[in-house]
C-alpha cells in the first residue's frame, strides 16, 4: 500500500476503533477487527472506493457482526459475569454530549449484551454515530424502515424501565472519596449510607483472580462485601479517580504502577450508588495505562 493509502486510514482508525469497541466492548477484539479492516483497504481498488469512511464503516460493522457470534459463544463459557473491557476516556473519541459518554459507559455496554448483532449495529451507528437510516440500511442490506424499527426494538431492550441518570463529574468524584474514606477505615455503616437498598455489585474476575462469582445484592452485604476487598490491598497499593468509559472510576494499582482492578458507580438522582461493576480480570486491563 501507497503512503497515501496508510494516511488516510490512519485518519479514520480511531473513529474505526471507537465503532468496533461499542460493538464488542472488548478493546481486545476491536483491535482485531480494525487490523482486518486495514488488511481489506490494503488489498482493495482504492480508485474504486468513491466514500473512504462509508467503506471503511461499512467494513468495519459488518466484520464486527460476524465475529460477535463466536464472541457471544466465548462468553456463554465465561467464568463468572462479564463486564465490558475499560478503555481510557481519550481513547474513545469525541465525548461531547451526555448521550456520547453514555454510549461507552459500562452501564449501556453491559445492557447492549441483550441485542443481538444487527440490533447492537443499529444502535451504535445510529445513536454513537448519528448516521441517518438511509446510510444505516445502506451498510447493512436493511431497508430505512427495518433499520428504523430495530433501533426503536433495541432502544427500549437497554433503557428499560428508565433511563440511567448520569451525576455531575464532580459530584460523582465526590462520592467516590467517600467510598474509598469509608472502605480504608473499615467503616461499614459510613458505606452503607452510600448505597440504595437495592444495590447490586457485580466483578468480573474471569476465573483468573478471586471474585464473586454471582452479583452481590443490599445494601449491607454490599457494604461489607467491598470492605471486604482491601483485604487483597498492598503497602504499595495507590488509588486513583479516572475518566474511564466516559465516567469517572476507581483505579487501584495493587504495586503502584499496574491496573489491578476498575470500579464503576451507578448513581441515582441522589448520587446514591445503585450499581458497582468491579473489573479485575488482568486480560481486561491492558489498555489501562501503567502509573509511574
Amino acid at each position: 500500500m501507497g503512503s497515501d493509502g496508510f494516511t488516510e486510514f490512519s485518519r479514520h482508525r480511531p473513529r474505526l476503533f471507537a465503532l468496533a469497541y461499542r460493538m464488542f466492548g472488548a478493546a481486545s477484539d476491536a483491535e482485531d477487527v480494525v487490523q482486518e479492516t486495514y488488511l481489506r483497504w490494503a488489498g482493495a481498488d482504492r480508485n474504486e472506493i468513491v466514500n473512504p469512511e462509508a467503506w471503511l464503516t461499512t467494513v468495519t460493522v459488518n466484520l464486527c457482526r460476524s465475529e460477535l457470534v463466536s464472541a457471544r459463544a466465548r462468553r456463554e463459557t465465561y467464568v463468572g459475569p462479564w463486564l465490558p473491557e475499560p478503555v481510557p476516556t481519550g481513547e474513545l473519541g469525541p465525548l461531547d454530549t451526555v448521550e456520547a459518554r453514555e454510549s461507552v459507559s459500562l452501564a449501556l455496554l453491559t445492557a447492549m449484551e441483550r441485542l443481538n448483532p444487527v440490533e447492537r449495529a443499529v444502535f451504535v451507528l445510529r445513536e454513537a454515530f448519528g448516521y441517518p437510516h438511509a446510510e444505516i440500511a445502506a451498510m447493512l442490506d436493511l431497508t430505512e424502515a427495518n433499520s428504523q424499527q430495530i433501533l426503536h426494538r433495541a432502544s427500549t431492550r437497554v433503557r428499560a424501565p428508565k433511563s440511567r441518570f448520569v451525576v455531575p463529574a464532580e459530584e460523582a468524584r465526590t462520592m467516590i472519596e467517600r467510598f474509598l474514606l469509608a472502605a480504608a477505615t473499615g467503616d461499614v455503616s459510613a458505606l452503607r449510607a452510600l448505597l440504595t437498598d437495592a444495590v447490586v455489585s457485580t466483578a468480573d474476575g474471569g476465573g483468573k483472580v478471586n471474585a464473586a462469582r454471582r452479583p452481590v445484592v443490599g445494601a449491607e452485604p454490599v457494604a461489607r462485601y467491598l470492605i471486604g476487598l482491601t483485604r487483597f490491598l498492598t503497602p504499595a497499593s495507590t488509588f486513583a479517580i479516572a475518566a474511564v468509559n466516559g465516567e469517572a472510576a476507581l483505579v487501584v494499582r495493587a504495586d503502584g504502577t499496574k491496573v489491578s482492578s476498575v470500579m464503576f458507580f451507578e448513581l441515582t438522582e441522589a448520587a446514591l450508588v445503585t450499581a458497582v461493576r468491579i473489573v479485575v480480570n488482568p486480560d481486561k486491563l491492558r489498555s489501562m495505562p501503567v502509573g509511574d
